[in-house]
């Protein structure tokens, strides 16, 4: 298990991540760690939160987590307000989310992937995206 340290440089996370490759493989395996080590008090993580500018993020659905590479929301319904919370930062934000996405992303195995996600995951993924846009709620 390959746990990292959470990034807090501002500077850094609101960086743009460059697009992810096969060899960026062992980074999400890392993020998958470090999600499952924060499992507590965190429910998903982009790349530049361990640190890296790449374009992953890995998602909490429930029983699994998730590593998705150069995920793009596609599709948004359903506009709405609430108020997140972030690892790399303290305290909760405002901001808009959707209740239901659809997603293009490739797996681990870099097969390319489309899928819709709504309620809780939806807004996960939404959060992480927005890391990967240099955008931190």
């Amino acid at each position: 298990m390959s746990v990292k340290p959470i990034m807090r440089d501002v500077l850094f996370l609101s960086r743009k991540a460059e697009p992810a490759t096969m060899t960026d493989k062992q980074v999400a395996i890392d993020l998958l760690d470090t999600l499952q080590a924060h499992k507590e008090e965190c429910v998903g993580m982009a790349a530049n939160m361990i640190g890296v500018n790449k374009a992953i993020i890995a998602v909490n659905m429930g029983m699994i987590n998730v590593a998705m590479f150069n995920p793009k929301i596609i599709k948004r319904i359903g506009k709405f307000e609430t108020e997140e919370g972030c690892l790399s930062l303290s305290g909760v934000r405002e901001c808009t989310r959707y209740k239901e996405i659809e997603v293009s992303y490739q797996d681990m195995n870099f097969k390319m992937q489309r899928q819709k996600f709504s309620g809780w995951t939806a807004q996960i993924i939404q959060h992480e995206v927005d890391h990967l846009s240099g955008i931190i709620i």
